[in-house]
C-alpha cells in the first residue's frame, strides 16, 4: 500500500513536458507567414494583437504569473475557432486541465464585458444612410430609411436527456434559438441568445423590444428594419408580402419576379439577407457554435455572445479577413445554410396590428412597391 501510495502520489512522472511551449507556440505563429495566424487564431495578426491589448487594457483579463494574455487568448481562440476540447489544448499548449478551464472562462469573461460595448449600432441615432442601400440602385432610393435586418438562428447545444424536449424544435436535436440585428455592414447589432429551440421567432422578438434591460436598439420614427415572415410586420419593422415568393432561392430556381408584390419581395429578400450572410460568416469562422462541449447551459449561452462580439471586433479592425472577404468580392454570395424557412408563426389580430401600427408600414411597403416597379 505504501509503494502504491509513493507511486501515485509522491513518484509522479511529468506529462507536459514538449519543448514546444504553449509561449513558443504562439510566438511561432506571430513571427511566421501571417496566413498561419488567420488559420490557427481565425483572424489577421494585426488583429489578434489589437484584440489582446483591448482586453487586457479596458476589459480587465491579466496574465497569469507564467502564461502572457497573448497566449491566454490563442487558447481561447483555438477552442472557439477549430472546437478543440481540453485534451487538445493541453497538449498543444502544455497546460494542465484545470489551467485550460480556468482560464478560458477568464478570457470568456473579458470578451463578455467588450461585448456589451461592441455589440451596438456604430451610428446610435440612426442618422446616416448605410453606404450599401446608398450605393445601390437596387435599394437606393426605395429602401433609404431601411437601417438593419432581423432574424433568428439556431445553435446545437448540450444538454442532458432529461431536459432536452423543450429544445428540439425543427432542426430535431437541442438547439438555443438566437435572435440577432445586424447592420449592412455585417455587424451584429444586438443579440437575445438563450431561448429553447422550441421558442417561437415572434415570441423572441417581443420580448426583446420590450424589455428595457436588453437595451434594444429602437428604430427611430420613420425607420425601420427588415423582417422575414416569421417576424410581425408592424411599425419599424418591415416585413415581405405573404402569399408570395420571397426567398431567393425561390426566384433563382423559377422565373423573374412578376407584379408588384414578387418584385417588392425580390428586393427586400436581398437586402434582408445580408443577416443570413452574417451569420453564415460569423458560423464558419467559430466551429465550436456546431461542437459545443458539456459546459453549462448558461455558459453556452455566453459562449455565443462572446463570439459575435468577436465578430464584431474582426469586422471592425481586419484588412483582408479570410472569412469576410469572399462575402465583400460577391454580394449575392449566400452561406448554404441560409436557406432554411421559419416555421409559420401566428398571425397577429386586427387589434394587434392596429396597436403595432400595422397599417403605417402596409402604406410605406406599397409606396415602395409601386415605386420598384416603375423604375
Amino acid at each position: 500500500m505504501v509503494t502504491e501510495y509513493y507511486t501515485k502520489y509522491i513518484e509522479k512522472e511529468p506529462c507536459r513536458t514538449s519543448y514546444q511551449t504553449g509561449y513558443k507556440f504562439v510566438s511561432e505563429i506571430l513571427d511566421g507567414n501571417p496566413y498561419r495566424c488567420q488559420q490557427q487564431f481565425r483572424m489577421e495578426k494585426h488583429v489578434f494583437i489589437n484584440l489582446c491589448m483591448e482586453l487586457k487594457i479596458k476589459y480587465g483579463l491579466k496574465a497569469s504569473r507564467y502564461i502572457p494574455v497573448e497566449e491566454l487568448v490563442s487558447m481561447f481562440l483555438m477552442i472557439l475557432g477549430h472546437g478543440f476540447g481540453n485534451r487538445m489544448v493541453q497538449e498543444r499548449f502544455q497546460h494542465s486541465g484545470e489551467t485550460v478551464s480556468r482560464y478560458f472562462t477568464h478570457v470568456l469573461n473579458a470578451v463578455l464585458r467588450m461585448s456589451k460595448d461592441i455589440i451596438s449600432p456604430l451610428d446610435k441615432e440612426f442618422k446616416n444612410i448605410p453606404s450599401k442601400i446608398r450605393n445601390d440602385h437596387r435599394w437606393w432610393p426605395y429602401f433609404k430609411d431601411c437601417i438593419g435586418a432581423i432574424d433568428g438562428t439556431h445553435i446545437p447545444v448540450k444538454i442532458s436527456p432529461s431536459k432536452q424536449v423543450p429544445y428540439i424544435g425543427r432542426k430535431g436535436i437541442p438547439t438555443q434559438n438566437v435572435m440577432a440585428c445586424c447592420d449592412f455592414d455585417m455587424r451584429f447589432t444586438f443579440v437575445c441568445a438563450g431561448w429553447k429551440g422550441t421558442a417561437h421567432d415572434t415570441r423572441i422578438f417581443l420580448d426583446a423590444i420590450h424589455r428595457k434591460e436588453l437595451q434594444f436598439p429602437h428604430p427611430p420614427r420613420g425607420k425601420y428594419y427588415l423582417v422575414d415572415a416569421g417576424y410581425p410586420h408592424m411599425l419599424g419593422y418591415m416585413g415581405p408580402y405573404k402569399g408570395e415568393r420571397y426567398h431567393l432561392p425561390d426566384f433563382r430556381r423559377g422565373s423573374q419576379p412578376k407584379g408588384m408584390h414578387e418584385i417588392f419581395n425580390h428586393a427586400h429578400s436581398s437586402l434582408r439577407c445580408t443577416i443570413e450572410r452574417t451569420f453564415g460568416c460569423w458560423k464558419s469562422r467559430w466551429r465550436m457554435l456546431s461542437t459545443m462541449p458539456n459546459f453549462s447551459y448558461h455558459k453556452q449561452v455566453q459562449i455565443v455572445v462572446a463570439s459575435m462580439a468577436i465578430h464584431n471586433f474582426i469586422r471592425n479592425r481586419a484588412i483582408k479577413d479570410l472569412e469576410f472577404q469572399p462575402y465583400d468580392d460577391n454580394e449575392d454570395l449566400l452561406p448554404s445554410d441560409c436557406l432554411e424557412i421559419n416555421e409559420p408563426q401566428e398571425e397577429l389580430s386586427a387589434e394587434q396590428s392596429q396597436i403595432l401600427g400595422n397599417r403605417e408600414m402596409d402604406i410605406l411597403r406599397d409606396h415602395i412597391a409601386s415605386q420598384l416597379i416603375a423604375r
